[in-house]
């Protein structure tokens, strides 16, 4: 595969991913602030521990999010090139479903109802 093809490939995923990881985290942060309000963890002291398990799902969160760029590379590598730029935005949706999904059930187990 020539280089500067697939350098363009890889500028193009993250020139369309990084922009929206904002609203990917955007979305996380207010699932687990929904949890942490609604179960009074506000009026709580957070502990040392339970701080870094949050740090750790963060990067973990991130990390999945990056899922999306060995699809996306591997599509634009393929005959569908034009057309998956349109529908990619499927990709986007499908994985913040998701991940919302897993967020709200981990925010259940560390923040739910003592």
């Amino acid at each position: 595969m020539d280089g500067t093809l697939s350098r363009e490939y890889i500028t193009e995923a993250i020139r369309y991913w990084e922009p929206r990881r904002i609203a990917y985290n955007l979305v996380l942060a207010a699932i687990v602030a929904i949890h942490f309000f609604i179960n009074g963890y506000y009026r709580k002291p957070i502990s040392l521990d339970g701080l870094l398990v949050l740090v750790l799902l963060c990067v973990l969160a991130n990390v999945a999010y990056c899922a999306a760029y060995v699809v996306d590379i591997f599509a634009q590598m393929s005959g569908f090139r034009e057309r998956w730029r349109e529908v990619r935005w499927l990709l986007f949706a499908v994985g913040i479903v998701f991940a919302g999904i897993l967020t709200h059930f981990w925010s259940m187990g560390l923040f739910g109802a003592q």
